[in-house]
């Protein structure tokens, strides 16, 4: 017989697995959708603008989201980053601030369109349906997970540690050689993630910050 806390974590895997997989993959093709907008078809000219999973799949990534989904209330995980040419970009500090600002906010509108969804579904479907129905059960869980999942996603996106999509938006905005400085930390980005992750920081840190977003957004929508 299972460990109900194993249960629990098989489950919780599996509510999040595909608001998940959507969520990283659509957050990297908007920044390859942005560059190329902005003036750099690099992304564009790899296939990287699919929804194909393959192209995007980084193990470590995936790693992250099983670590995440049994050790931290907050799930993550990520993608593949697309290939980016700041040689193609008309204004360099706009285009990066443009690209880099795409897939948080688009994380955050896949978290408004499930919260959507999940009031539609709710308002269409009689009470004993998807009250006692385990495939609409599950369903609309897995929608309740991606209200969850997104708001994580951009905000840990927006993190200010190199190469987060919030260090570049911090660059944007700094003096040259301070900003060249700051960046060189992208070497460490990696472990500096996994270390502030054990350490218990994004509990602290995101907690807050995604449970507010989730609660606006479900009181936006009446849930």
């Amino acid at each position: 017989m299972f460990d109900p806390d194993l249960v629990s974590i098989i489950k919780r895997l599996t509510f999040a697995f595909v608001p998940l997989m959507l969520g990283i993959i659509l957050h990297e093709v908007a920044h390859g959708w942005m560059a190329n907008r902005r003036g750099d078809p690099t992304a564009a000219l790899m296939g990287r603008l699919t929804l194909n999973p393959i192209p995007h799949i980084d193990p470590v990534g995936l790693l992250f989201f099983v670590l995440t989904s049994i050790f931290s209330p907050v799930v993550l995980g990520w993608a593949k980053p697309v290939p980016i040419n700041p040689r193609n970009f008309r204004n360099i500090t706009s285009d990066i601030l443009a690209v880099s600002l795409a897939g948080p906010v688009t994380n955050f509108l896949l978290a408004l369109i499930s919260a959507g969804l999940l009031k539609l579904f709710l308002f269409l479907l009689p009470y004993h349906v998807w009250h006692t129905v385990p495939s609409w059960q599950f369903f609309l869980l897995m929608l309740y997970a991606s209200i969850t999942i997104n708001c994580s996603l951009a905000w840990f996106n927006l993190m200010p540690i190199p190469p987060l999509d919030g260090s570049k938006v911090v660059w944007s905005f700094m003096p040259p050689r301070m900003g060249y400085r700051f960046m060189q930390l992208e070497r460490y980005g990696l472990l500096i993630v996994f270390v502030l992750m054990f350490a218990g920081a994004f509990q602290f840190v995101l907690t807050p910050l995604v449970n507010g977003t989730v609660q606006l957004i479900l009181t936006l929508f009446g849930l």
